[in-house]
């Protein structure tokens, strides 16, 4: 049997739960997908965590793609990226439901 290759789209999932695998940035993402716009307030004044902490979470997440942030001094707007959060969402809603196509009996019971 020849080995698989991994794809484009496991790599994205894998970075968007790398992304997701902290409480701190999953609650910064629940946060910003309520705003009606961008938020541009002190996130630090909100969340249990410094202002320094804050920063490389909101990083961490600018990064994988999932948040976007525009500084207009003195103030940072962050919101959703919404084309990378529905992509997200697709991804994972796949991975999750491919144990659907999994034989009801598994070898360990």
């Amino acid at each position: 049997m020849a080995k698989e290759e991994i794809t484009k789209e496991q790599e994205q999932l894998a970075r968007f739960a790398k992304a997701l695998g902290h409480p701190i940035r999953v609650a910064i993402l629940q946060m910003l997908a309520k705003q009606t716009c961008c938020y541009h307030g002190d996130m630090s004044e909100i969340l249990p965590i410094a202002k320094s902490t804050l920063s490389q979470h909101l990083s961490e997440l600018k990064d994988a793609g999932l948040i976007q942030g525009k500084i207009t001094p003195p103030m940072v707007l962050y919101c959703i990226h919404k084309k990378n959060w529905a992509l997200a969402k697709s991804l994972f809603d796949s991975l999750l439901t491919e144990e659907e196509n999994v034989s009801e009996k598994c070898c360990l019971t």
